[in-house]
């Protein structure tokens, strides 16, 4: 039996960089000098045109000091993350 996993919701994921920046007051510029990444890359992370590697996810984590899962859960936003009791 072959068990297809949900898509992920790329959507949530972006939604929460996009958050954690304006939380901050970051432009776009102030973070790539947090994190190391380009400037057009953070734009197009935001703005949904890639989604990135775990090495750049791993980068904005350090460079807003949360740990990694805070944007790796919001993938599973709107459908039950592995593990997870079912109602």
């Amino acid at each position: 039996m072959t068990i297809i996993p949900p898509d992920p919701n790329l959507t949530a994921l972006r939604v929460e960089l996009a958050r954690l920046r304006g939380q901050r007051g970051w432009t776009f510029d102030e973070l790539a000098e947090r994190s190391g990444l380009a400037r057009r890359t953070l734009i197009d992370l935001e703005h949904g045109r890639t989604t990135g590697s775990i090495t750049t996810w791993h980068a904005l984590a350090h460079a807003f000091d949360v740990p990694i899962e805070r944007f790796l859960t919001s993938l599973c936003e709107g459908h039950p993350a592995p593990g997870a009791p079912q109602p």
